[in-house]
């Protein structure tokens, strides 16, 4: 219903950028958090939940119920990225241990409870392994009922991260990838083809860092911790040392805002085989069949809403709209931009949304 706040979860390994979507789903008044669970990912299972509990305590959202998750992957050991996010997994910040401490159930005891429990369709937000979502699609199918939407941080379209191909999320746990795509609900992937361009200039993230607001000031200190991906020449974007990048937060925005987001319905499937391309994300923008079809090589597949393109001045305007807010996550149905639901139409395959 318009006017409605968008119920949401995140499934998150926070992890700087994961810590950045939280500050925007907590102050955002059109969605409204409903928990966050907690997987091994940017650093160790256990990492994640105190960085989790730490942020929220940070913009006075420390009642959202947050969840410890699975330690590694489906099949596979866990392998951190540290060397990106910290060895704290938040920038190395110093910040203080939360007081709070996670729910007495497992992550995805957590989910279901929440998405059965809510009164409209939850949208699920993972920015991180999929671990959990698949072990709580196999475990509890019954929550697709309540599910509106799954818009995930992961995949790419065409060069990866984790490896020439493959986005870190989706190499990290690919069977449980695997699995997200055949959850029988709509799907927005939301990959690094858009994830690497949404950047906040470095006066935004320099008065972001000089404000007096607890919460804006981390958004800032996150940021500037986060520089901009370089472009294909080695360069910060726009010749802008100082910028940051968004990264995950970049899915909650599209989840707030979906007309700020391209995308094209198109078959997807997760590469499992051993090897070099293990954990890429297969995306089929053929405008017809191939010859691998057409000589009974056919399959089926997943079809997804991938996005291809963002408008950045809009969802940098927006982000810092809502983090720089002081009014805090309250009871109540609140207007916002956005509307229930996720991107585009699920009009058929190869539309253009």
């Amino acid at each position: 219903m318009a006017g409605q706040r968008i119920p949401v979860i995140i499934d998150c390994d926070t992890g700087v950028d994961d810590a950045l979507a939280l500050l925007f789903a907590v102050r955002h008044p059109g969605l409204e958090l409903r928990a966050v669970t907690c997987v091994a990912g940017n650093t160790d299972v256990d990492g994640v939940v105190r960085n989790t509990l730490t942020v929220l305590e940070r913009v006075g959202a420390g009642d959202v119920p947050v969840a410890r998750g699975a330690e590694r992957p489906l099949l596979e050991a866990a392998r951190s990225a540290r060397h990106v996010h910290g060895t704290d997994g938040m920038g190395d910040l110093g910040l203080p241990a939360p007081a709070g401490r996670p729910v007495d159930v497992d992550a995805v005891t957590l989910l279901r409870r929440e998405i059965l429990a809510s009164p409209r369709p939850v949208t699920l937000i993972p920015t991180a392994p999929l671990t959990n979502i698949a072990l709580l699609l196999r475990t509890h199918p019954e929550v697709t009922r309540n599910i509106e939407r799954i818009v995930f941080m992961g995949g790419a379209v065409a060069t990866g991260n984790a490896t020439p191909v493959a986005e870190f999320n989706v190499w990290h746990d690919p069977e449980a990838a695997a699995v997200l795509l055949t959850a029988g609900v709509p799907i927005t992937m939301y990959g690094l083809d858009v994830f690497q361009r949404v950047v906040v200039p470095g006066a935004e993230v320099r008065r972001l860092r000089a404000s007096t607001e607890p919460g804006a000031r981390l958004a800032g200190d996150l940021l500037a911790h986060r520089p901009a991906a370089p472009d294909p020449d080695g360069v910060a974007a726009a010749g802008d040392d100082a910028a940051g990048g968004l990264g995950d937060a970049g899915a909650v925005c599209a989840v707030a805002d979906p007309g700020g987001l391209t995308t094209r319905l198109l078959p997807v499937e997760v590469s499992l085989a051993p090897g070099p391309t293990r954990g890429q994300t297969i995306v089929d923008r053929r405008p017809r069949p191939g010859e691998a079809e057409i000589h009974g090589g056919g399959r089926e597949r997943s079809l997804v809403d991938v996005a291809l393109d963002v408008d950045v001045p809009r969802y940098v305007r927006l982000y810092l709209r809502t983090v720089a807010a002081t009014t805090q996550r309250g009871p109540g149905t609140q207007g916002g931009p956005g509307t229930q639901g996720g991107p585009g139409t699920q009009g058929g395959p190869g539309e253009v949304t």
